[in-house]
């Protein structure tokens, strides 16, 4: 599958906005009535106050089939990276598009940001559970980090995986 990743532009808010929804909510990583439902949906929110990165494929004008939302650490979307680091937040591939590439590219690309950055490596939060994810990140060369494992709130317990350049 030919995939192009940029910044997300408007038109693409609302599909990467159902595409997050459908991943973890689809996915049984989140419950539908969750308030992270809200954040998942909100792309116009990530969009200004983070980056948006969205995966287009070809098909019918480049169709979105993914997005995720990449933070520098120390800035309000960074959960659990440092101010050197760079993070992903909120990985999600179309359910139609799994298994073709969609979620390594986008890995690729927060990698490529933050070298841009000129930031010393990255880090981030999955859940236990999201273990196709997992295999993504420790095929591009992520180790999970379980020192710095974390819970946002009693029974989400989290897992870090971080990578130094």
């Amino acid at each position: 599958m030919d995939i192009v990743i940029r910044p997300a532009r408007e038109e693409d808010l609302e599909a990467a906005g159902r595409i997050s929804v459908e991943a973890f909510v689809g996915g049984g990583f989140t419950s539908p009535d969750s308030q992270y439902v809200g954040l998942l949906r909100d792309t116009a929110r990530r969009a200004r106050e983070a980056e948006l990165l969205v995966a287009a494929a070809p098909a019918d004008g480049f169709e979105v089939v993914g997005c995720v939302t990449f933070a520098a650490g120390g800035t309000e979307w960074a959960d659990i990276a440092t101010p050197e680091e760079g993070e992903i937040r909120m990985l999600a591939t179309a359910a139609a598009a799994r298994g073709r590439g969609v979620g390594e590219a986008l890995v690729r690309a927060c990698v490529a940001r933050s070298r841009e950055l000129g930031l010393a490596g990255m880090a981030f939060s999955t859940r236990p559970d999201m273990t196709a994810a997992h295999r993504i990140y420790e095929r591009l060369g992520f180790r999970r980090t379980p020192e710095r494992d974390w819970s946002p709130y009693p029974g989400a317990d989290l897992l870090v995986y971080t990578m130094a350049f």
